[in-house]
């Protein structure tokens, strides 16, 4: 393959049961890098920082045993990067990554915490400004332009789902399943295109930034199986596109944000926050909330009824066949015995005259 290092452009090797090391100094001209699902062991090469035309770079479940990857934030093109399900460890320094849209470093070993103005210079995710009729033109450009990134498998509304030719107006941060530490950054806040943001299963503290309130385009927030405490930010409830949230597992309190779509979310999307109440929670959870004792007596109710049910049809199934038996046994009589039903007794009397004659 190293003939085609000077002209090759994309490379997807994933789903393959390849092993060992990624090689140094092969190719020179990679747009996708793609190695994901295989059994790649030892680090990254430090060779991909010399790849100026590097936009997407995926890693995912291999054996790759490695530090944050920082140095990759030299790459002026790189818009995608994939490192989900490895063993990569150790705190993530703070990098200048300019034009990411998608990162997805999700259960490996990253610890540490973030500082405040982490993703102050991640300028592609924040390019919305306060101008949004500009992202809907961007929008439907890019649509309509068919510009798309590879395939890759993504944490997204509570499912983990292989999206195929993604467009690239989608947006992504995913840090879940690793052992971060600390404030979520207030600075989360800037990157007003992000669309999907999943930080669960960590171990961050403090109070969910309110900051959070101006990511306006942000469908799918997951916060849940942290330490958070304090109130869910009413801002929250202002995000009209926010489809899914799971605040659950934490140790939250307050009143809940009454915004149409909390209202719309499954109870169990702020179950384990013994602090949290609410008109609006009250609404998700009216079942989980009712009594014991009450939702006894109604089971024990809906039993009983449905045993009177049963009962009116088990008699209506035997009574239904019984008399159209019935019906059919008086036709027979009455078709072919018609003498005998008038006079059952006829046949007898002319037994007995018969026999006085003789």
């Amino acid at each position: 393959m190293g003939n085609l290092k000077s002209t090759l452009s994309d490379l997807n090797l994933r789903q393959n049961n390849l092993s060992g090391g990624l090689p140094e100094h092969i190719f020179e001209s990679l747009r996708s890098f793609d190695v994901g699902h295989n059994q790649l062991v030892g680090k990254l090469p430090r060779s991909l920082n010399r790849l100026s035309t590097l936009e997407v770079l995926n890693v995912e479940s291999n054996r790759i045993n490695d530090t944050f990857p920082f140095w990759l934030g030299s790459l002026q093109k790189l818009q995608v990067l994939v490192l989900r399900s490895n063993a990569f460890y150790g705190p993530i320094h703070q990098a200048s990554f300019s034009q990411l849209r998608i990162i997805d470093i999700s259960h490996n070993h990253f610890d540490g915490t973030l500082p405040s103005k982490y993703f102050s210079k991640w300028t592609a995710m924040s390019s919305l400004g306060t101008d949004e009729d500009r992202f809907y033109d961007k929008y439907m450009r890019d649509y309509g332009s068919g510009d798309y990134y590879d395939s890759l498998v993504l944490m997204n509304k509570g499912v983990e789902m292989e999206l195929v030719r993604i467009l690239k107006i989608l947006t992504a941060i995913d840090f879940s399943g690793n052992k971060f530490e600390g404030k979520i950054p207030k600075s989360i806040g800037l990157l007003k295109e992000l669309r999907v943001l999943n930080l669960a299963n960590n171990a961050f503290t403090g109070r969910i930034p309110s900051s959070m309130g101006n990511l306006t385009v942000l469908e799918s927030l997951d916060v849940s199986q942290n330490k958070l405490s304090g109130e869910i930010p009413q801002e929250l409830g202002n995000l009209s596109f926010l489809a899914y949230m799971n605040f659950s597992h934490n140790k939250l309190t307050g009143l809940v944000p009454g915004g149409t779509q909390f209202r719309t979310q499954r109870c169990s999307s702020f179950e384990d926050n013994m602090g949290l109440f609410g008109s609006s929670l009250n609404e998700i959870c009216r079942d989980a909330h009712t009594p014991a004792t009450q939702l006894y007596e109604t089971l024990e109710s809906e039993n009983e009824d449905e045993e009177e049910v049963i009962s009116w049809i088990a008699a209506a199934i035997g009574f239904v066949p019984g008399v159209s038996f019935g019906f059919t046994i008086g036709y027979i009589l009455v078709s072919y015995k018609q003498e005998w039903f008038r006079n059952p007794f006829g046949r007898n009397n002319r037994r007995s005259r018969s026999s006085t004659t003789h």
